[in-house]
């Protein structure tokens, strides 16, 4: 196997532990583990991996109510039955109901795909148990046909999780782990710069200024995430919010402007309003 290397490009940028992570999963053919807040860039990761090789991304969004068996394949009993009742001849080819899933497609792929399965840890509590030996294996059975489904080549399999709840420790061992941890202000400066190159440096780091005080307000329920930064950097930019402004409204403690952006419910605005009363009243004592 061809050694895969994941670095930073002129529209991405990985932190130097994280390409090493990336790397390192490839290399050892287990599946990537990611956890970090959300908004961290988790599944642009695995975006960004699929078009760094030229390959072709799978994407399996889990949610609450994903059964591992739809990864596998799913069998449309009811479209038979229907078929049955209408005199079809597609009811003579039972594989006419199988429907492959992400893990099927991945693994019958021409070329090596990236498997992103997304948010693991919505699903039920079964769930990565359920998919220990196909991931382990690369392969599974289709009852139905009676076929054995081997993945031609093994898939680069990324996965995320938001931490919502604990993963199996049998799951855990099958797979290569990696916190993203939370980009320091340069890193943030060299991720806006990407987006907004022309943007004024005095009001980009007066933005990180206010950014990191509301991430670092106690009890905050909500942190703003880097993805919320850019947004809130945009209609900075649209409104033609002046690094003066920004400023103005830092040192009198009152809510940035275009708030919403950043604070995502009303006990943070709270928090914010109220953190700012009692920094005006300090300064006016």
């Amino acid at each position: 196997m061809t050694r895969q290397s994941f670095t930073s490009t002129a529209t991405y940028i990985v932190a130097e532990d994280l390409s090493l992570a990336v790397n390192a999963a490839v290399t050892l053919e287990k599946p990537l583990l990611l956890k970090g807040e959300p908004g961290t860039g988790k599944t642009r990761l695995a975006e960004e991996l699929a078009a760094s090789l030229n390959a072709p991304l799978l994407r399996w969004q889990i949610k609450s109510t994903t059964k591992a068996q739809q990864g596998l394949y799913e069998y449309d009993a009811v479209s038979r039955l229907r078929d049955s009742q209408l005199g079809s001849d597609k009811v003579h080819d039972i594989s006419n109901y199988i429907k492959p899933g992400k893990l099927w497609q991945a693994f019958t792929a021409e070329q090596r795909p990236v498997l992103l399965i997304d948010e693991i840890d919505k699903a039920d509590i079964e769930f990565p148990n359920d998919l220990l030996h196909e991931l382990d294996q690369m392969e599974f059975h289709v009852y139905e046909t009676g076929e054995q489904i081997v993945a031609q080549q093994r898939p680069i399999v990324i996965i995320t999780s938001n931490n919502e709840k604990e993963l199996p420790d049998a799951f855990l061992r099958r797979c290569f782990f990696h916190y993203i941890k939370f980009p320091d202000a340069d890193t943030l400066r060299d991720i806006v710069q990407v987006h907004y190159p022309d943007i004024q440096k005095q009001l980009l780091s007066t933005a990180l200024e206010v950014f990191f005080d509301v991430r670092q307000m106690p009890n905050v329920k909500k942190k703003p995430s880097t993805s919320e930064l850019i947004d809130w950097l945009k209609l900075l930019l649209a409104e033609k919010i002046t690094p003066q402004q920004l400023q103005e409204t830092k040192q009198k403690g009152g809510l940035m402007p275009l708030f919403g952006a950043l604070l995502k419910n009303e006990q943070d605005v709270q928090l914010v309003e109220k953190l700012a009363f009692m920094a005006r009243r300090r300064d006016g004592s």
